[in-house]
């Protein structure tokens, strides 16, 4: 059995605007990412499960004529985890929309100090080498003014950058 070409694409389709979604800092589009893939890998295992038979009840259809039943217990499954993760990050955005107003994930201090410690620390191109490194200084007390705290009141911000 050949699978058929729009199937294909449905799949190619889901599965990349999924990861497109994924990789945004909304909590509601990773979610729907989660979703999407979700469906375009259930989408997959139909497809490689075969043509349709006829129930794979020993005695009921000659084994020839049976489905295989492998693959929509892979969906069944893949529902399950599905459901189950949507409702993980759907109480994460809740939440998230509860304490802070938005459902977008900040800025990490200590992920941007490693990256700079990183880039520091990264071989750099024979004969590009020079000795001023003042333009990789670590100061961790200015990204912490600059960064925006949503876990203190606004007036606590303002009195830290007034002083």
């Amino acid at each position: 059995m050949t699978p058929s070409l729009v199937l294909v694409l449905a799949v190619g389709a889901f599965v990349t605007a999924g990861v497109y979604l994924i990789l945004e800092r909304s909590l509601t589009r990773v979610l729907l990412g989660f979703i999407l893939i979700g469906n375009g890998v259930n989408i997959l295992f139909l497809i490689s499960g075969g043509a349709a038979g006829g129930a794979p009840i020993v005695g009921l259809t000659a084994d020839e004529d049976m489905s295989d039943p492998l693959p929509q217990a892979m969906v069944l499954t893949a529902i399950v985890i599905t459901l189950g993760l949507t409702a993980f990050v759907l109480a994460m955005a809740y939440r998230s929309w509860q304490l802070l107003g938005h459902d977008e994930v900040q800025d990490d201090l200590e992920d941007r100090r490693i990256a700079r410690i990183a880039a520091k620390n990264a071989p750099t191109v024979a004969g590009a080498d020079n000795d001023d490194s003042s333009d990789f200084e670590i100061n961790i007390d200015a990204d912490a003014i600059s960064a925006r705290d949503e876990t203190s009141d606004s007036s606590e911000q303002d009195e830290v950058k007034n002083d």
